[in-house]
């Protein structure tokens, strides 16, 4: 794809669905590249508004730099017609060079991770914010999740110093720091719902300008998450419920029941409707068969497969 302007980039995102796809895993963990295109070239298929390679949801954190190069790559070159975004993260100077690597490889933009272990300083925040985005002519999106927490004085900084800056991915459900960035930043930066299942909090998150969520379900159940998207934008309460009530809060039973489930049970979910992409790696762990068998049966109950 011919790349976009970070205000380009920035109005396009927040106009439609967003996928995190997984990243496919071999027998021995390692990157499952063939079986990763074609579910790339599936999603990308439907009418999203980006695609964002080896992100949470594609277990970042558990890959190596070189397989997180191969997944944005491979993205990429499936999914030309596409805005494909990259990740960066770990400390400044891996994600720098992430950044630029993935300017290198063509991706549209880039999802910035939070800093690796460490509590930090809101002004060594802004640092590395800083430093990332003065690495790449990219528009960044940053994610404001674990220890990468953000004051609202901190993200006007980031707007007004980072040109390039155009995105705001909430990990946390900070209302108050929202609200602050919907009612005093409007239209700087494109608000993106990040909390796990996203589609939980899709509505309200809507009230506070946040017009776009990640939606992980999107990876097993594409059409049904763009048919909970359009409700929400079309604020239609009475549907958005009701799927609500048929299937996100059983889903989130299953979910909730280990820590780490929110990414083991997408990958359960692609096994559930035929579509594997193996195992979850390490410190993660799969859902057991009892959990993938109650979650198989939801799927088939409300018709997603």
């Amino acid at each position: 794809m011919t790349l976009r302007s970070p205000e380009s980039l920035r109005d396009t995102l927040g106009a439609g669905l967003l996928s995190f796809p997984v990243t496919h895993a071999a027998a021995d963990l390692g990157f499952a590249e063939d079986a990763y295109r074609e579910h790339i070239a599936w999603q990308a298929s439907f009418p999203v508004a980006g695609l964002f390679a080896a992100g949470g949801t594609g277990e970042f954190f558990a890959l190596t730099p070189d397989e997180v190069a191969r997944a944005v790559r491979a993205a990429i070159a499936v999914a030309p017609d596409k805005l494909v975004l990259a990740p960066a993260g770990y400390g400044t100077a891996q994600a720098v060079a992430m950044a630029r690597d993935a300017e290198a490889a063509g991706a549209s933009g880039l999802l910035l991770l939070p800093p690796y272990l460490t509590e930090v300083p809101q002004e060594g925040l802004v640092a590395h914010v800083k430093a990332v985005c003065a690495a790449t002519g990219l528009g960044v999106i940053v994610y404001h999740r674990a220890n990468a927490r953000f004051t609202f004085d901190a993200v006007r900084e980031l707007t007004d110093s980072c040109a390039n800056l155009i995105g705001f991915k909430d990990g946390i459900g900070d209302v108050d720091l929202m609200t602050r960035i919907h009612a005093r930043l409007t239209g700087r930066m494109v608000l993106v719902g990040g909390l796990p299942t996203a589609e939980t909090y899709a509505l309200p998150y809507l009230e506070m300008g946040v017009t776009t969520y990640s939606s992980a379900i999107f990876n097993f159940a594409p059409e049904w998450a763009l048919s909970f998207y359009a409700a929400v934008r079309a604020r239609d309460r009475e549907a958005v419920y009701r799927k609500l009530d048929e299937f996100v809060l059983p889903y989130l039973e299953i979910r909730d029941r280990r820590a780490g489930y929110p990414v083991s049970i997408v990958k359960a979910g692609l096994t559930a409707v035929g579509r594997g992409a193996g195992p979850v790696r390490p410190p993660l762990a799969d859902l057991t068969a009892t959990e993938l068998g109650a979650l198989k049966a939801l799927i088939e109950k409300v018709n997603l497969a």
